[in-house]
C-alpha cells in the first residue's frame, strides 16, 4: 500500500516526491532522476491542492487552526 500523500509536509525541500519512497533529498535511491521531484506547495503555494483534480481529499483541520463555524 502506497504512503498517504502529505497536503502540507513541515520541510518539503528535504524530501523528494518523485516516488512512494520519499527519500532525503540526498539519497535519491529510486534512481528517479539526478535531482529531487519538488512536493506541489513549492511550487504552487498552500492552496495547490483545491485547483484541479489531483484526487486527493483535504486534511481535517487542526487543533490551532480556527475553525468555520
Amino acid at each position: 500500500m502506497a504512503k498517504p500523500f502529505p497536503l502540507h509536509p513541515k520541510h518539503p525541500e528535504r524530501i523528494c516526491w518523485g516516488c512512494d519512497r520519499y527519500c532525503a533529498a540526498t539519497d535519491l535511491a529510486c534512481g528517479n532522476g539526478a535531482d529531487r521531484t519538488m512536493h506541489p506547495v513549492e511550487m504552487l503555494g498552500d492552496d495547490w491542492y483545491e485547483h484541479g483534480d489531483w484526487g486527493l481529499a483535504p486534511e481535517p483541520p487542526t487543533a490551532d487552526e480556527p475553525s468555520a463555524a
